[in-house]
Formats: structure tokens, sequence, C-alpha cells
């Protein structure tokens, strides 16, 4: 399959809200098999409306972010959007989304690897990103493992009371 990536530009946010929806829908199924539903509803009421919102936010803010969109023959494949610290000589991948349609054939990890050259060639020594432990996280550890990073387990206890 050939793709293409470009910048992402404020006219893409529309399609990588929608697209983010339906890559992350087993994120949340994945949440709420964890957690249980006493748990997610507190935290996710409606993770749509969160997350449209995160997305959009993140997007919008051009000047921290940098955006960067994937296409299969026009259509918007995936995403990634990361930011630069240029004082602690740091980035960090903040989303990163690829449509269900086209998920497992490389574009997640070529997203990966177009972010880490512009860090590189930007100054920055070392890239950092987080995800989720959870079985709906699991094609994205996929995609940054793949593309290099290293993982440092991390575990986030919820209670409910």
């Amino acid at each position: 399959m050939n793709f293409s990536i470009r910048p992402g530009t404020h006219d893409d946010i529309a399609d990588l809200v929608q697209l983010s929806l339906l890559a992350w829908v087993p994120v949340f199924q994945s949440f709420k098999q964890v957690l249980g539903s006493n748990i997610y509803s507190h935290i996710y009421p409606d993770w749509q409306k969160q997350q449209s919102e995160v997305v959009a936010k993140i997007c919008q803010d051009s000047e921290k972010i940098s955006l960067l969109v994937a296409e299969v023959d026009g259509v918007v494949a995936g995403f990634l959007a990361y930011s630069l610290d240029r004082e602690e000589l740091t980035g960090e991948v903040e989303l990163l989304a690829v449509h269900p349609d086209y998920q497992n054939q490389g574009i997640g990890t070529a997203l990966n690897q177009y972010a880490l050259e512009a860090m590189k060639a930007n100054g920055i020594k070392l890239a950092v990103v987080a995800t989720g432990g959870d079985p709906g996280h699991a094609p994205a550890r996929k995609s940054y493992e793949k593309a290099g990073y290293t993982g440092l387990p991390l575990v986030r206890y919820y209670k409910d009371l």
C-alpha cells in the first residue's frame, strides 16, 4: 500500500477528530473492561465528547504542536501530533491514531519515524511517548516499539468508592 505523509493543517482537524474516534473505540472498550463500569463511568462519562475536545485542542495549537497526516489516495488514514521542548531538548508524541481500515500496514510506524527524524533535525536529544498498558493499546505499543522506543512499565491504580 502506498501512502504519503504531509504536514497537517487546520483544515484537517475535523477529519482527524473523526478518525481518532474510530481508531480509539478498542481503547475505550478495553478501559471499560479493565476498570469496570463504575470507575469507567466516573472517568469517561462521554469519551467521544472528551476525546473530540482533546484532539481538536491539541491539533489546533500550531504554536506548540507539529501535526503530521498520512494519506492513502488522498484520504486521511492517520496522524501524529508532537511537541518540542527546546530547553530540555525533548520531543513528545502527543497523539497518534490510524484509521481502523489502514492499521497494521506501517502507517503508525512511518508517522513515528517521520516525527523522530524531524525531532532530531531540530536538535532534540530524547523522544518521549506515553500509552496505555491495557489490551486496547497493544497496537500503539507495537508501533512505538517498532519505531525504536524503549518502554518503562508504569501502573496507575483506581479504586471505586
